[in-house]
């Protein structure tokens, strides 16, 4: 059989879906539940649903919260002052600052306020250079004055002391060493190296071209007339002392006579151009035309057009064209070594230029023509 207390639950929840009660705003009192009391003849079954039914009527008394128990409230451990003004402002720049400079690191780098920036910093002052030994005032003064100091004669010998006198300082001594004898003449004079000392000190090399008349020989005995006197012809060197000053450079004194080299410095390695024989061949031709028309004076019909080359000096005569290398290139404008046999005088001298051809074309031919033509080929 069915428990009574089952079809009690069903029939209260058919009644809780029909009737939400509103909810007290208060919890009640705890109602003691009274049990009826079974009487004699009365249904068990009916009686449990009652006792059931209220029991679940009947709410649960609300418990009650204990109240907490009381205590005093601990006072604060410090107290509240008044800020200044004046510490305000201070605190509001202090922070203004501290965001500048991380404004500042950020923008221009932290690295470079440890490690400076080598191009930052300031470039070394080279020092001072001093001003260049006036060379060329040096080299015309040594170079009259060596005319004037190996220049004498003994018939006028007032003369070298004049030409002294005008390239010296006042009061030197215009004879410096001559004995007043012989004869001398400078046939050329050509200024050299100077090479700076100190205190405004040089000394200029100056080679000289001298003429110079030897003592006339004694009479043969038997004989009343003497031997002519001989001459010579011969390059010296001259080394002469100048020194700086506001007014220009001046020789300082006495010179000294040094010998000239027996020969030139050592070349330097020098790298011969490549040649074009099939253009030497081809243009060999108006290279010997050229020459004989250079040595007879009249170039305009070998040249090539606008092109000016003067002639050779008189007295020259072509005696042949020896070789002719033209260089290895490509284009309109090509060069060339050629040497020459020229007959000076007697005697025949053989020589070397470098030339120049540019080709000329026309509307019905092209040829190469001479456009410059220089000594000393390389």
């Amino acid at each position: 059989m069915p428990d009574p207390g089952d079809w009690e639950r069903k029939k209260a929840r058919r009644k809780g879906k029909a009737t939400t009660p509103a909810p007290a705003s208060t919890a009640p009192a705890a109602t003691p539940i009274t049990v009826p009391a079974q009487t004699a003849g009365a249904n068990p079954w009916e009686t449990a649903a009652a006792t059931l039914k209220a029991q679940q009527q009947t709410p649960s008394p609300a418990p009650t919260p204990s109240a907490p128990a009381s205590r005093s409230e601990p006072a604060a451990p410090w107290s509240t002052v008044d800020e200044k003004s004046s510490t305000a402002a201070l605190r509001k720049l202090g922070r203004g600052v501290l965001w500048g400079v991380v404004g500042l690191a950020v923008i221009t780098g932290v690295r470079s306020w440890i490690i400076p920036n080598d191009s930052d910093a300031p470039a070394p002052v080279a020092p001072k250079a001093a001003p260049a030994y006036p060379s060329d005032a040096a080299q015309a003064a040594a170079a009259r004055f060596a005319r004037a100091y190996l220049t004498w004669d003994e018939e006028d010998p007032d003369a070298r002391a004049a030409a002294l006198a005008a390239l010296l300082p006042a009061d030197s001594d215009t004879d410096m060493g001559w004995d007043g004898r012989g004869r001398q003449d400078v046939l050329t004079v050509q200024p050299g190296a100077v090479t700076a000392t100190t205190q405004g000190q040089a000394r200029v090399r100056v080679d000289v071209l001298i003429h110079t008349t030897e003592d006339e020989g004694t009479p043969a005995k038997g004989k009343k007339k003497a031997t002519p006197a001989k001459t010579a012809d011969r390059w010296i060197g001259l080394d002469v002392p100048v020194v700086r000053t506001a007014a220009g450079v001046v020789v300082t004194g006495s010179p000294g006579m040094v010998g000239l080299p027996a020969h030139g410095p050592k070349l330097p390695d020098l790298k011969t151009p490549d040649t074009d024989a099939a253009f030497a061949q081809q243009t060999e031709g108006t290279v010997k035309a050229f020459f004989k028309a250079y040595a007879g004076g009249d170039t305009a019909a070998v040249t090539a057009p606008g092109a000016t080359i003067a002639p050779v000096p008189e007295g020259m005569t072509l005696v042949a064209v020896t070789s002719w290398a033209a260089d290895a290139g490509t284009g309109d404008d090509r060069t060339g070594a050629a040497r020459v046999m020229w007959k000076v005088g007697q005697a025949q001298i053989e020589q070397s230029y470098e030339v120049e051809l540019t080709r000329v074309a026309s509307a019905d031919a092209e040829r190469w023509q001479v456009v410059d033509v220089h000594g000393g080929a390389a």
